[in-house]
């Protein structure tokens, strides 16, 4: 060959060579900064059952006027007009289809009204007394009160061990104190959430509950009765438990004991409902590129956690129930005192700080006690207020989620009952910036899958808390996981482990290991019951991130060199082969870097074409087969770990190649703890 066409193909080659390297690091640094985006929308579509609306942290909503007549809740016909305002201005705001309010007062129905479409392909009005929505986790209220009732008639011990109670399969409980039925409905029963298969397709693809609870309950990780962390699967036990016990199939018990006497015939656990009701349920949409998309029917396994349909008047009639102390009519589902043992506090992690009755949560609201519970389903968003104190109950339910509840509630309140002129604010604490970086890093919401690959969704739960000024803590949810620039919670100390708000009078609290280390923040930011706890250094997203990245890089390097190069030889008319001393050696270093490679991208990418909501009905195929691929390069890397050793022995290669090895080796040793963590070795889900 001329030397001038020599050059010219070598030439060629570099170029070729610097192309499809640029190309590769292109392709992996393009999947690393897409995290961010995917992090974004990835809460969304994951957690399809008890989501919180998407800003986590919220500016204070600027006060409505209060009414004439307040305090107080008096006439109807301003009370409509306040919540006629509300939805014409939330509905195209907040890209809601349809809502309904009803409003319970004094033994009577108040207010009953529907907004917007049922469905919006047919022009279907939202009608109070006619239109069904799913109300999500307001079920759990239904399920804790069929259990009371088993309480009252002597069958149901709540404070004894929940596997007395159970035959065909047993709770597994590593801590000395038992899981109970009162623990189950304070959500302290040590467990937490499970997001993957709670659902199926269709009713026939439906599991009986035992035989989903005996496969799918998350496993008890802290010890019951020491923190809230809340758990639709512990209610669906619950439920299994009233089922159990009564002899009775689960949604034919509540509608004979707690629908039938409240009246309630347009309300079911079946899913889906009867035909009688089955055309007046919400269509359930998403907000997404501009449109509304219906979302299909999700039948769900836990279905005393979350699968039950009702009208805005039936729900109207278990709120009076319950604010008459058990009593509807002539009618009576519980004792006055059963009722009241539900609504009072059993557990908090702090006196000043909201806590939990039997189901029923509390929340303050201007210094008003309220109890109640919130409801989110894909497509459907739902909340129950009850103000026992003043005999007043409000239910809001969308088809669509949305979290205006909370808007409408706040507005509510700041109307008809405002907040006193002089607010409660304790004496500040001086703290030194010393004692003040014990509460600072990085805190992580309990309420995550912790035994399945959907941990993967955990640093979605985290939140910041750094210094702030003049001696207080600054709360903020991380950049990466949330769009825009979320305000700071501002927190001021008032106590060695209590600070207040500085913008209103609710507190957050923390608790120290018996090494003074702080190990967790309560009610960091939402106003109902909360536990977050601090993340070890090793466990924050920065340092996981950079774990992955080097192993990628690491990986891509060790692809080059076994099969990348030798293709290239391929390409050029030459043998397929690694021309080195321990030729095998370099050849599974190529393999384990590119099947790493290969899982690394192709796990996610096929749960993204999938669709990440889609997991509720199981793990697709393809993902399964991805998930056996460290299993193969786990055991492979033991021979990385040998050739390593010999190399450095015998001094084969150069230095430069020996580190390169061994570089490789050390990449893929860490990967294995990497995905141990993550519930990604092996099949967890």
């Amino acid at each position: 060959m001329l030397p001038h066409r020599r050059n010219k193909a070598i030439a060629k080659r570099r170029f070729v060579y610097k192309l499809i390297s640029w190309v590769a690091i292109a392709i992996l640094l393009l999947s690393l900064s897409g995290l961010p985006s995917w992090a974004r929308n990835t809460p969304a579509d994951v957690q399809v059952i008890d989501r919180q609306p998407q800003q986590p942290i919220t500016e204070p909503e600027q006060t409505v006027p209060a009414a004439p007549s307040a305090p107080g809740l008096n006439n109807p016909q301003e009370f409509e007009a306040f919540v006629d305002n509300f939805f014409q201005e939330e509905l195209s705001k907040t890209h809601i289809p349809g809502g309904v309010v009803s409003v319970v007062k004094d033994g009577k129905l108040f207010f009953a009204k529907g907004y917007g479409y049922a469905n919006l392909e047919k022009k279907i009005p939202v009608e109070a007394d006619k239109t069904l929505f799913r109300v999500a986790s307001l079920s759990k209220l239904f399920t804790a009160t069929a259990a009371m009732q088993l309480y009252e008639r002597g069958q149901l011990d709540i404070h004894a061990d929940v596997n007395k109670y159970l035959t065909d399969f047993q709770l597994k409980n590593p801590f000395s104190e038992p899981v109970t039925a009162a623990r189950m409905m304070l959500h302290t029963d040590g467990t937490t959430k499970r997001r993957i298969g709670l659902a199926a397709r269709t009713a026939q693809e439906m599991e009986p509950l035992g035989d989903y609870l005996a496969d799918h309950m998350p496993p008890v990780v802290w010890q019951p009765g020491e923190l809230y962390s809340y758990s639709s699967h512990s209610i669906a036990l619950l439920g299994y438990l009233v089922e159990k016990i009564s002899g009775t199939p689960f949604a034919q018990y509540i509608d004979k004991n707690i629908f039938q006497p409240l009246r309630m015939q347009r309300s079911t656990f079946l899913q889906p409902p009867p035909p009688p009701l089955a055309n007046d349920l919400a269509v359930g949409y998403q907000y997404q590129s501009g449109k509304f998309k219906p979302v299909p029917y999700l039948y769900l396994n836990i279905a005393p956690g979350a699968s039950m349909q009702a009208t805005a008047t039936d729900m109207a009639q278990f709120m009076l129930a319950h604010l008459l102390h058990g009593r509807y009519g002539n009618s009576r589902i519980l004792e006055e005192d059963t009722v009241r043992l539900m609504h009072e506090q059993h557990f908090t992690h702090h006196p000043l700080l909201p806590g939990t009755g039997y189901s029923f949560r509390e929340r303050l609201e201007n210094n008003i006690r309220t109890i109640g519970h919130l409801g989110s389903l894909r497509g459907y968003s739902s909340s129950l207020t009850l103000m026992p104190d003043r005999n007043i109950g409000i239910f809001i339910a969308t088809n669509s989620f949305s979290g205006i509840h909370g808007k409408l509630l706040t507005q509510f309140f700041d109307r008809y009952f405002p907040a006193p002129q002089q607010q409660t604010v304790k004496k500040p604490l001086a703290l030194s910036a010393e004692q003040l970086e014990r509460f600072t890093g990085t805190y992580r919401d309990l309420e995550y899958p912790r035994h399945t690959f959907a941990k993967l969704t955990a640093p979605f739960e985290h939140i910041n808390i750094k210094q702030g000024d003049n001696g207080t803590l600054l709360v903020s949810t991380p950049s990466l996981f949330f769009i825009g620039n979320a305000p700071k919670i501002q927190l001021a100390p008032v106590e060695p482990l209590l600070f207040q708000r500085v913008n209103d009078d609710a507190f957050t609290a923390f608790e120290p290991d018996e090494s003074g280390w702080i190990k967790y923040a309560f009610n960091p930011i939402w106003a109902k019951i909360g536990a977050y706890e601090h993340v070890p250094w090793y466990e924050t997203s920065w340092v996981q991130l950079g774990i992955l990245g080097f192993c990628a890089i690491v990986f891509l390097s060790s692809a080059f060199i076994y099969p990348i190069a030798p293709l290239f030889r391929r390409l050029r008319g030459k043998r397929f082969q690694v021309k080195r001393q321990l030729r095998w050696a370099w050849i599974l270093a190529g393999l384990i870097g590119t099947l790493n490679l290969a899982f690394l991208i192709g796990f996610p990418l096929s749960i993204w074409l999938y669709g990440f909501w889609r997991l509720v009905y199981g793990v697709p195929p393809v993902a399964i087969a991805f998930l056996c691929i460290p299993l193969l390069t786990t055991v492979l890397t033991l021979g990385l770990f040998i050739f390593a050793a010999l190399a450095w022995k015998n001094n084969y290669w150069s230095l430069v190649k020996r580190s390169h090895y061994s570089l490789i080796t050390l990449a893929a040793l860490i990967f294995i703890p990497f995905l141990t963590y993550w519930n990604l070795l092996g099949f967890q889900f």
